[in-house]
Formats: C-alpha cells, structure tokens, sequence
C-alpha cells in the first residue's frame, strides 16, 4: 500500500560536467532518465514522483515517456534546492524523497527503506543509506564518504577520510560483521518542512572544510537516521560508466 503523504523527486540538470547531456543518453532504448525514473517508480512507499527539470530538453523528454515533470531555475545552487523548489509547491506530502537522475539502477526497496525510517522515527528529520566498505582503497578514497552510526541508527558523523579510524590495522577488519566501516550513499528522504529551510541554515565550519551538506544539519543537533543496504546503486558519472550499464541492460 503506498503512503500518500510521500513523494519523490528526482532533480535533472541538462549540464554535467563529466559526461556531457547524460540523462538524455539514449543507447538502451530509453535515456538514463527514464531508466531512472522506472526503478524509483517500482517504489511501494511514494505516492507519487515527480522530475524537477531546469531545461526544456529534459522536460521534453520526461513528458515523452509519460512522466511527470515540473520546471525550476536554471540557477539553483544544488540538486537539493532543485528538489526542495519543487517541494514548495506540494504541500500535501510530508516526506520528500532525492532520487539522483543517474542512477538508472537505483533498488526500490532502497527508496521504500528511506522512508520508513522517518515514518518511525519521528525524531529524525532526515534519512540517508549505507552500504559496507568491503575494500581497502574504497576506504582511503576521498571520493567516497564514510559515515559512523550509533547503536540507534544516527549518524554520528560524515567524513571524506576513513572513520572511524582503526588504531591498529590488519585487513580483517574489512571482513568483519556487522561492518565497521560504512559508505554513505546519497539518497535522501527529508521531512518537507526541514527540506524547505536547509539552504537557510548556516553552514558549519566542518561542512566547509569537508565539503559535506549533511554536515550542516549534524552541526546543528538535527537527527539523520541511516539505514544499510547490501550495495551501492551504480550511477553514471562517464563514458565507461554509461557503456557499462547499456551492457549489462543488453546482457553482455
């Protein structure tokens, strides 16, 4: 049964530094969009999903497969404000879900997962996913961010370096469960009212320094529940990325 007072947005820029146009890749059939736009539709929780799009081309193309889509600034800051524009005119849902456009794999379970953290936990005004560090140089890399949780489910803290950092080291450590280390994935679900006051919160000095949104709203005493799934979504940044997922959706 779905919830009807969730909704999730899916914030679609036409620009991308990386791979140039990306949404609009086509090769399977259907556009990375579109891709995207099904999987988080098999989503039992959300009421409805919407495309926050800032160009025609993307409006175009979601109207062309039948979705839904609402236009917003071309200038908005982050994927984030895009998502929160859109919430702003919808003031019937209460939780707001960030599906990222080019995650044409992302699992619905993930999504329903995300949501059914906030609906019972009503401390939390947003929740976020994990997946376990299973690799060394997934560990070390500042790509990836790392997350530390408590023994409810909070995040303790966000970080581009590995946390927590074990005082003496032997590679089992990556075997061991439950996981002790955790990469941070980045779908969100967000109470509407708290969505809409973010980009008004003051950034902290940790956020800055790590380049971590999340961060403001740890800084500021707010709960962020987290919740772990198997693997990360496989998203699009570059080619080779965008060639493998048109292989494995052809079965190569």
């Amino acid at each position: 049964m779905a919830f009807p007072r969730s909704l999730i947005v899916i914030p679609a820029r036409l620009a991308s530094t990386r791979l140039p146009r990306k949404l609009l890749l086509g090769e399977t059939g259907k556009s990375v969009l579109q891709h995207t736009y099904e999987s988080a539709a098999r989503a039992r929780h959300p009421a409805r999903i919407l495309v926050a799009a800032d160009h025609d081309e993307i409006a175009d193309e979601v109207r062309r497969f039948g979705g839904q889509v609402e236009m917003t600034r071309i200038d908005c800051a982050s994927g984030t404000d895009r998502v929160a524009e859109v919430a702003g005119r919808h003031p019937d849902y209460d939780i707001v879900v960030n599906v990222q456009g080019d995650e044409p794999e992302i699992e619905p379970d993930a999504i329903d997962l995300a949501v059914t953290m906030l609906l019972e936990s009503p401390e939390a005004v947003m929740s976020t996913l994990a997946t376990p560090i299973r690799t060394r140089e997934k560990l070390d890399d500042p790509a990836c961010v790392k997350v530390v949780v408590d023994s409810g489910g909070r995040a303790m803290y966000f970080s581009r370096s590995p946390i927590p950092h074990a005082r003496t080291w032997r590679d089992s450590l990556l075997d061991d469960n439950p996981p002790h280390f955790l990469q941070h994935l980045g779908l969100y679900a967000y109470r509407r009212e708290f969505l809409l006051k973010i980009a008004d919160l003051p950034q902290s000095d940790s956020e800055k320094l790590e380049s971590l949104e999340q961060l403001r709203v740890l800084s500021l005493g707010y709960p962020i529940r987290v919740g772990i799934v198997p693997a990360a979504a496989r998203g699009i940044d570059t080619l080779s990325d965008y060639q493998a997922f048109v292989n494995r959706v052809r079965g190569h």
